[in-house]
Parts: structure tokens; C-alpha cells; sequence
């Protein structure tokens, strides 16, 4: 596995997927060995410095307690890191979209992470154990840090980083969920919470499954009208990010808090849940025997 790199940046920039290329080598794709960050650094476009949100240590120092606190279980530090890198990368959604920003944070404030997360843990036969790049440069849902900010953006409930807390302790369900336009309607993405709450489902065909039944029914459904949301309080989200450069440091054994929006109506919530209950009672699942 390679090492934290000895050149880390004091500020958070944007970094080209063209500019990306070349420090995608062979060596760091096989989690053997880095690349030099102080030939990377002439190719990042700056961020203003007047903002302290764009600070790196407090997100390096987020994903070295990660890596230490889930050494024995890597994919149990998503549930972690996804509420907290949220709280400490105070963003809006345009700037959470910009995917140059993931890349500066992967391949030069922390590749070591992303080789320790998403390495495979075998290779298939004849295959060389190999990250897929896109876990360093690649779309929003599967990049390797904006994949936990989305979801994290997505699944809160107001301020509440609980939800986020159960899905992303779920893979099977962020991988599908942050592919659809679904999540984008609140009640909606925390009734798919609510359903794993449940224990109604908890393996990947499972997920697939109801994922595939509640895609269906929103032809003919609109969850929107079944369950209204609360309007989304930009206001609530601007405060929160002017207060970054006065906010606490992130918390380590409790949640933080998100920006403090109206949570989703709990009556839309209980509806749409019991109904994504009943979608996925009668979907076809493979390998589930019919009910009787």
C-alpha cells in the first residue's frame, strides 16, 4: 500500500482530469507506489484564500482517523467519513459538482486513501490487482471522496446525519441510489433508509430488486405528490457555510450537525415508506422464492 505523500498541499484546489493524467501512473493504480505531488501542484488552478473552507488539515486529518479507526474493515469507514467529511467541506451543490475539486483532494491531499479504500482485496484470475481510475478522477458517484459527499447531501435529514449514517453502511444501496434521479426528492431517499431500517432488505439483489420496483412504479406514480417535501431552505445552507471558518472541529465519536433545514415531513416519510415496503413485497428478486 503507498504512503501518506510528503508533499500535501495548505489549500484545497481544482485539478484538470487532463492534468490528472499523468500522475495516474501504473505504480499508484497498483497501490505500489505515489507520485511526486510537487510536479502535480504547477497544473492546480487555485481556490480563493480569503475562504477557509478550502483549509486541507482538517479533511487530512478526518481521513487519517478514518484510515486508523477501520484498519481491520475499510468499507466500514464510508458510514464514518461521509457525515463528517460533509460537515468539514462546507459546499454548495454547484461547487460539490465541480469534479475537479475531488480530484485535487485524491490525488494530491490524500491518494494514499484512496488506495487503501478502494484497492480490491483480490484480483480476478489472470488480472492484476488494479484501482479503477475513476476512483480518483471519475463521476461523481463513484470518485472516491464525492461519492460520500453526495450521499451524505443526499441522505441527511435536515441537520440530522443519521440516515446517512445507515445508508452508507449499505453499499449496494449508494452505488444504485446515487445513479438515479430518485435521492433527488428527500422523502424519497430517506424511505429507502427507512426500508433498510425495516430490515426489509439487506442484500445487493435485494436492493436491486426494490431499487428496479420503485423505478417502475414512478412511471406511473409521482412520489413527489404522495409525499411532499418541505421547500429547501437556501438560506439555512448559506448560513452554514459562512460559519465554516468559526464551526467546531468535526466530532470523532458523535455525529456533527449539517446545514439546519427543515427535516422531511414525517408523514410524507412513514407514507412513502410503507409504500416502497409493498413495491418491493411484490417485485421479482432473483434467487427469492415466490409468496405464497
Amino acid at each position: 500500500m503507498i504512503e501518506k505523500p510528503q508533499h500535501i498541499p495548505v489549500r484545497l484546489g481544482l485539478l484538470s482530469e487532463t492534468a490528472a493524467d499523468p500522475f495516474l501512473t501504473e505504480d499508484l493504480l497498483k497501490g505500489v507506489r505515489g507520485h511526486g505531488g510537487m510536479d502535480l501542484a504547477k497544473d492546480v488552478e487555485p481556490l480563493p484564500e480569503d475562504d477557509p473552507r478550502w483549509t486541507v488539515e482538517p479533511v487530512r486529518e478526518l481521513i487519517d482517523d478514518a484510515m486508523h479507526e477501520f484498519a481491520d474493515n475499510r468499507t466500514k469507514a464510508d458510514a464514518w467519513l461521509a457525515p463528517r467529511l460533509h460537515a468539514a467541506l462546507r459546499l454548495t451543490r454547484r461547487e460539490a459538482a465541480d469534479r475537479r475539486l475531488w480530484a485535487h483532494l485524491a490525488l494530491a491531499v490524500a491518494p494514499d486513501y484512496v488506495a487503501w479504500r478502494h484497492l480490491p482485496a483480490s484480483a480476478s484470475e489472470g488480472k492484476e490487482t488494479r484501482i479503477n481510475s475513476a476512483r480518483f478522477k471519475g463521476a461523481l458517484d463513484r470518485q472516491c471522496f464525492s461519492r460520500l459527499w453526495w450521499a451524505a447531501e443526499m441522505f441527511r435529514n435536515g441537520k440530522d446525519y443519521t440516515p446517512v449514517e445507515i445508508a452508507c453502511g449499505n453499499q449496494d444501496l449508494i452505488h444504485s441510489a446515487l445513479r438515479r434521479d430518485l435521492v433527488d426528492h428527500r422523502p424519497s431517499a430517506l424511505a429507502l433508509v427507512g426500508v433498510l431500517e425495516r430490515g426489509v432488505v439487506s442484500t445487493g439483489r435485494e436492493v436491486e430488486g426494490l431499487m428496479a420496483a420503485i423505478s417502475a412504479a414512478g412511471a406511473t406514480l409521482v412520489y413527489d405528490v404522495l409525499a411532499p417535501d418541505a421547500p429547501r431552505d437556501i438560506d439555512a445552507v448559506r448560513r452554514w457555510i459562512a460559519e465554516a471558518g468559526t464551526a467546531p472541529t468535526v466530532p470523532r465519536r458523535s455525529l456533527p450537525h449539517g446545514p439546519d433545514d427543515e427535516p422531511v415531513p414525517e408523514k410524507s416519510l412513514a407514507d412513502l415508506t410503507d409504500l416502497f415496503v409493498e413495491l418491493f413485497e411484490t417485485a421479482p428478486v432473483r434467487g427469492r422464492k415466490p409468496q405464497e
